[in-house]
This record gives C-alpha cells, structure tokens and sequence, in this order.
C-alpha cells in the first residue's frame, strides 16, 4: 500500500473524531434498562434516525412517530431536544491525528450521515470541525452512505482523485461502500490502528 500515493484523506465524524451514543440522555429519561431497549428498538429506531441524516425534518420525524406512539411523545421529542447530550466529548486522539495531517499539507475532508441542524451544532461544539478544507453532510444533500452516490458527490464536490483518496470509517458498509466507488477506505477501530493503517499508506502523523 505504500506505493499507493495518497493526497486526499477523508474522515467519517461520528464514533471516529466525537463520541456519540443516544443513551446518555435516555439512561436518565428513561431508567429501566428493559423499556430503554425496547424504546429504540421499536420506537426511536436507527431506521427512524437515519431518515434525519437523509434530510427529513426533525418536526416531521417527532409527528411521524408520535402518530403511532402516542403515549411516548414526550421520549420521542426528547431525542432531539436532548441530542447535544449524546455527543459528550470528542476522541482526543484522533482529532490531533486529523489536526496533523492538516498541518502537513495533506488534503482533509469529512465526509458523514448527519442531519443538517445537528451537524451545524456539532460544528459549535467542536470547533475542530471546522478545519478541514470541507464536508459533505448527508442531510444537506439527501444521500447518504453506503450508497456510492454520495463518494461520488463528495468526489466531484471537492475535486478529488477516488484512486489517491483514503476514507476512515468505523462502518465496514461504508467502508465497503468507499472501496466501490474507488476509494482506498480503512475501518477505524481505534486510533492506534489507525496510525498504523496510515503508516502502511505512506502517511506518518
């Protein structure tokens, strides 16, 4: 891999530069751990989420689900209304990956399935969002990954090379979904690893 020139880098946000887990609030909204189980496996769903990162509207997603669970309106609302909660604190060491790199000269985007509103507040508070030269937000353009539409959005958005791109991600389907249009793309495990699947591509941090 190290024959392979890499110039462009493009990171994945959530689990791999912030943290991100919905129960933190709902540990609190709702205590037992049997009913908190239930709720997102039935109600507040990751199919149900994943229509925000398409771009649906927050207030159309609340009424969609409340319509069909009346009684849990107030847990549905409290998705949103407490989603800075979920997002605590940022993985220190692969932000100053991700900063380095940057500070080498090396081309940085990031490229991630995340509503538009939500991610304008993530870039509030993580201003280290901010640095790289761009990103591609699932919601502003309604696609989102592992469709290769959206690698090859971002591709012609940011005018970059798919054979000298390298993606990280901590989904192997988008991970998948990277190497069919393309791209080189790592899973991200952890930032060890990660180092050391940089380093096998010629890039030191």
């Amino acid at each position: 891999m190290s024959s392979v020139e890499i110039r462009h880098i493009v990171f994945d946000i959530g689990r791999v530069l912030i943290h991100y887990d919905p129960h933190i609030p709902f540990s609190r909204i709702i205590p037992d751990d049997a009913e908190r189980k239930w709720f997102f496996a039935n109600v507040c769903t990751h199919d149900w989420n994943i229509e925000q990162d398409r771009g649906r509207g927050w207030r159309e997603a609340e009424e969609f689900l409340i319509a069909q669970h009346p009684d849990h309106a107030d847990s549905i609302r409290a998705f949103r209304k407490y989603w800075h909660e979920m997002v605590p604190h940022a993985y220190v060491e692969c932000v100053s990956i991700m900063e380095s790199l940057i500070a080498k000269g090396y081309d940085v985007t990031m490229l991630t399935n995340f509503a538009s509103d939500t991610f304008k507040e993530a870039q509030k508070l993580f201003p280290f969002l901010t640095l790289p030269r761009g990103v591609t937000v699932s919601g502003d353009i309604r696609l989102i990954k592992p469709d290769v539409a959206i690698y090859q959005t971002h591709t012609k958005t940011f005018g970059l090379d798919p054979a000298a791109t390298l993606f990280i991600d901590d989904s192997m389907p988008n991970v998948e979904g990277a190497r069919a249009a393309g791209w080189h793309a790592v899973h991200f495990t952890d930032p060890q690893t990660l180092q050391s699947d940089l380093l096998a591509y010629g890039l030191t941090v």
